[in-house]
């Protein structure tokens, strides 16, 4: 078992921002990622099409043999979680969770949330920060531009800082002292978001608290590997060209051979 892979899946490219962080955390781990290309985006999709996709793509995961199950995507995350733990008898991960128990340690407990629109109107943020912190006060913004404007390669771009102060300024009224970037794109508009916002508020990387989450399960339940490992794996449902190419700029590095696969 130790030396299965972690299995990580997401509606594209997005969640090669869950998979930097694992990697850095336990770069001894072997790695599979599946990019649903063929049908991203998953933030537009209605709920049953979101938990079907979700069910395939960890379908195909587990047919490798992998020990956990990573849903680095938000939206997947906030419809989906709990019919993929039913089903698959092993460790499911989402992303939100970990967000949520970052995004207590607000000062003021003024909190926003960024994210698609299916992620924020799935209400899975708020749910989840107001069972550890009740009396937060938690403001949701629907940010769709920031998807295009990441893969596209200008999240410093004059247009990203503009959508930014746009799309941002109610959480700025609100007087907010954390965000949560609510979506696996965002954090590559990390720059962009803090010339908006200022230095006073604390930017939640969903990501990193994920890597960490699956870091202290792996130490409770024995699933580290022993001494070898580090492979890393790309799946994808759609011609690659793209996906390395704009996964390049999410892991700051090449990718190995990215191989397309049908699911479903």
């Amino acid at each position: 078992m130790p030396h299965r892979a972690i299995g990580i899946f997401d509606s594209g490219v997005g969640g090669l921002t869950v998979f930097k962080e694992i990697a850095a955390l336990l770069p001894e781990e072997n790695l599979i990622y599946l990019g649903d290309t063929a049908r991203v985006p998953y933030g537009t999709k209605s709920v049953e099409t979101v938990q079907r996709y979700a069910f395939e793509a960890a379908e195909f995961l587990v047919a490798q043999g992998v020990k956990i199950l990573v849903v680095a995507c938000n939206t997947a995350s906030a419809v989906a979680l709990p019919a993929l733990r039913q089903r698959f008898k092993l460790p499911v991960i989402g992303v939100i969770e970990p967000g949520a128990r970052k995004a207590i340690y607000s000062q003021n407990r003024h909190i926003g949330v960024i994210g698609t629109e299916g992620t924020i109107n799935s209400g899975r943020y708020p749910e989840a920060i107001r069972t550890l912190l009740p009396d937060a006060q938690i403001f949701s913004v629907p940010c769709p531009l920031f998807v295009p404007l990441a893969e596209e390669g200008w999240a410093e771009h004059e247009i990203a800082r503009l959508t930014a102060t746009e799309y941002l300024q109610p959480l700025i009224t609100a007087q907010i002292d954390t965000l949560v970037l609510g979506c696996t794109h965002y954090p590559l508009l990390r720059k962009t978001l803090r010339q908006v916002l200022g230095s006073g508020v604390t930017l939640v990387d969903s990501a990193e608290e994920t890597a960490k989450s699956i870091s202290q399960i792996f130490t409770q339940e024995g699933l580290s590997i022993p001494e070898y490992g580090g492979q890393r794996r790309f799946f994808v449902t759609d011609v690659p060209t793209r996906f390395e190419r704009v996964g390049r700029a999410f892991l700051g590095a090449e990718l190995d051979r990215v191989e397309q696969v049908q699911i479903g």
